[in-house]
């Protein structure tokens, strides 16, 4: 049998139903009832309510370990697609206790339960760095502590760590380094966001990189690893290097609205930070741009994804490819 952890967010629930009609055997923790409702739904919208029916659920939380236990019984692989994304600064202790804590316990657990592989999904933002702004990035890449990363980067790259202690007790593991997931069935959650700023007209577009990826692909290239005799190895997947300035105007063309006009500045980036750092602690609201989305929105990195290719001949979908049908999905 196997375990998802994060099956009511997108990666889990796409893995979810590509496990399903694979007529695997499949069991999900969820944290509350709820949360289940947004899996059931993505289902329903793929015309396979009657498959939702065969996924067992186990209510667990990642720091329950009691309740993992339980989880993990008669489980053979394990994907572990949950975490708790968020570039909040006060989210801090959050981040570390799901994502670090969260994952030692899942790493804990498949050691004690003799699981036969982990599949980690990690993100790009786990990724070394580079002082040099022009080189490219790949899975060989040194972590720099010198550059500044947001504490989601490191509670990924600390979950990273456990995974790979995992290794030398003998745990059997693969990670995956998404970058942006595009994908339908969740509205304006992750990327989503994208395509709500697009439609209410956002005017603003810096000249930053995104690296970005398609959840079908997210989802196969752990299948694909998983049944393969690949282990403790880690890839990057990102299906297309394209500016943030080009990825929203093709996102305004499919939705018929005007691309944005004003272009943002590192210098003002940074001003708009600090500026909305200084009314959510006068007004207590959540932070709408962060220091890491600062960075985030003018990095130029470009990441290099031949080893998954090379390793198990996979191809990438072209964004051209997806991004028609999330738009359509938001145009409804």
């Amino acid at each position: 049998m196997i375990l998802v952890t994060g099956g009511t967010g997108l990666v889990g629930a796409h893995l979810l139903l590509h496990l399903l009609q694979s007529e695997d055997a499949v069991r999900a923790i969820y944290r509350n009832e709820e949360s289940i409702k947004k899996t059931k739904a993505f289902f329903a919208l793929n015309n396979q309510a009657k498959l939702f029916l065969k996924i067992e659920w186990v209510k667990a939380d990642l720091i329950d370990v009691p309740a993992l236990e339980v989880a993990f019984k008669d489980i053979n692989y394990v994907y572990h697609c949950a975490a708790l994304v968020s570039f909040e600064p006060k989210d801090e202790k959050k981040l570390r206790k799901t994502n670090i804590e969260g994952t030692a316990n899942i790493v804990n657990l498949s050691i004690a339960f003799n699981i036969k592989k982990l599949c980690y999904v990690s993100s790009i933002a786990a990724l070394g760095e580079t002082l040099a702004k022009d080189k490219v990035i790949t899975e060989t890449t040194d972590w720099n502590p010198e550059l500044y990363h947001g504490d989601y980067a490191i509670t990924k790259y600390g979950a990273e760590m456990e995974v790979w202690r995992g290794t030398q007790e003998g745990l059997d593991v693969i990670i995956v380094n998404p970058g942006i997931i595009f994908g339908r069935g969740f509205g304006y959650e992750g990327s989503g966001a994208f395509f709500q700023k697009v439609k209410k007209d956002f005017p603003f577009y810096t000249k930053g990189i995104a690296g970005i990826v398609g959840v079908n692909d997210v989802v196969n290239a752990m299948c694909m690893l998983m049944n393969s005799e690949v282990k403790n190895e880690r890839f990057a997947l990102v299906s297309d290097n394209i500016s943030y300035q080009e990825l929203i105007n093709y996102i305004a063309d499919l939705m018929g609205k005007k691309h944005p006009s004003i272009k943002v500045s590192r210098t003002s980036s940074v001003l708009a930070w600090k500026l909305d750092n200084f009314v959510s602690l006068i007004t207590r609201k959540k932070r709408s741009f962060t220091r890491s989305l600062a960075q985030a929105s003018h990095s130029k990195y470009i990441y290099d994804c031949s080893k998954i290719k090379n390793t198990i001949s996979f191809e990438f979908e072209h964004y051209q490819s997806f991004l028609p049908l999330i738009a359509e999905e938001h145009l409804r």
